[in-house]
C-alpha cells in the first residue's frame, strides 16, 4: 500500500511539473501581473471589510469576478498567449476572452462597493480627487456615452483586424500589447455601462433602451464581421505563415475557425447582455412602486 500511494504521488508530481511549463509567461509582463495582482488584492480585502459590516454578497458574485480577472491572466501571461500569436483562432479566442468573457463576468458581480472598500482608508481621498478631476470626468463621460461606447466596441475589433494593421501588430511586441490592452479595457468599460444597474452608475446612468439598442446593433456588426471572414476563399491574415502555424491546419480553416469565434459567440454575449438589461429594467420597475408608497407615507406622515 505505502508503494502505490509513493508512486501515485510521483506520477501526480511528475504530471504538475509537465504542466507547470504551459502556465508560465511566454512573455512575461510586470504590468499585467501588477494590476491582476493589485485588483485581487483590492477585491479580496474589501470582500472582507463589507463582511465584517454585515453584507454577504454570496458565493457567486466573487466567483464571477475572479474567474475574470484569472481568464485575464491566463490569456496573456501563460503558454495561451503563445498560441495566440501562432494561430487566428486561438488569437479570436484570446480577444473574446479579454474583449466579452472576462469583462462580462467581473462587471455582472457588481464588484464597485466591494473594491472601493478594499482601498486603504489612507488612500481613500487621492482616489475621490482622481475621479473628480474636470479632466477625467469630461473623458469618462465621451467614453461612457452609449454611441461612443458602442463605436468604440467594435471599431477596436474591426480596426485591429484590417490584414495590414493586425499584420504589424503581431509582430511588433509594443503593438501587440497595445492591441491586447486596448481590448481588456475597452471591454471593461463597455460592460459597466451597460450591465450595472442605473441605481450604482449614479448621475451618469444610462436609460436601458438606449443599452439594448447598443447591444443589439454591436452584435450584428460583430456577427456580419464573423460571416465576412468565414465565407473568404483567401486567406487574409497571412502573419501567421509568417510566424509559423502551432499546429499544421490549412490556414483557411484556421481563418474559418477564427471567424466562427468572432461570429457565434460575440453574438450570443449580445444577447446575454440584452436579457441581463432587460433584468434589471424589470427590477427597477418593481421597486419603484414601493419606492413611491414609502414616499406617500413619509409625506402623509409629515402632514399629520
Amino acid at each position: 500500500m505505502l508503494g502505490l500511494s509513493r508512486a501515485f504521488g510521483a506520477s501526480v508530481a511528475s504530471g504538475i511539473s509537465a504542466f507547470l511549463p504551459y502556465l508560465t509567461p511566454w512573455d512575461f509582463s510586470p504590468t499585467v501581473v501588477l494590476v491582476c495582482a493589485v485588483t485581487a488584492i483590492l477585491y479580496i480585502r474589501g470582500l472582507a471589510a463589507v463582511r465584517q459590516r454585515g453584507v454577504h454578497p454570496g458565493f457567486w458574485r466573487p466567483f464571477s469576478f475572479l474567474l475574470g480577472l484569472a481568464l485575464i491572466y491566463g490569456v496573456l501571461q501563460t503558454y495561451f498567449d503563445f498560441l495566440s500569436q501562432h494561430m487566428f483562432w486561438i488569437h479570436r479566442l484570446q480577444h473574446l476572452v479579454l474583449h466579452h468573457l472576462a469583462p462580462f463576468l467581473m462587471v455582472i458581480a457588481l464588484p464597485g462597493p466591494i473594491l472601493r472598500a478594499g482601498i486603504p482608508r489612507r488612500w481613500r481621498g487621492a482616489e475621490k480627487a482622481l475621479w473628480h478631476r474636470a479632466g477625467i470626468r469630461q473623458v469618462m463621460a465621451l467614453l461612457q456615452n452609449p454611441l461612443m461606447a458602442g463605436f468604440l466596441f467594435v471599431g477596436l475589433i474591426y480596426f485591429w483586424l484590417i490584414p495590414a494593421i493586425h499584420f504589424t501588430a503581431m509582430l511588433d511586441a509594443d503593438r501587440y500589447r497595445l492591441m491586447n490592452w486596448s481590448m481588456a479595457v475597452d471591454g471593461v468599460l463597455f460592460w459597466w455601462l451597460m450591465l450595472t444597474p442605473r441605481s450604482a452608475q449614479g448621475s451618469a446612468a444610462v436609460a436601458y433602451g438606449p443599452r439594448v439598442t447598443v447591444l443589439v446593433v454591436t452584435g450584428f456588426l460583430q456577427l456580419f464581421l464573423g460571416f465576412y471572414f468565414v465565407i473568404q476563399k483567401t486567406t487574409l491574415f497571412t502573419v501567421y505563415g509568417v510566424c509559423g502555424r502551432a499546429w499544421a491546419i490549412s490556414p483557411l480553416v484556421d481563418q474559418q475557425i477564427g471567424g466562427c469565434i468572432t461570429w457565434i459567440p460575440p453574438a450570443m454575449m449580445s444577447l446575454l447582455g440584452v436579457l441581463v438589461v432587460i433584468h434589471h429594467a424589470l427590477h427597477d420597475q418593481e421597486r419603484s412602486p414601493v419606492k413611491s408608497q414609502s414616499s406617500s407615507t413619509a409625506a402623509a406622515a409629515a402632514a399629520r
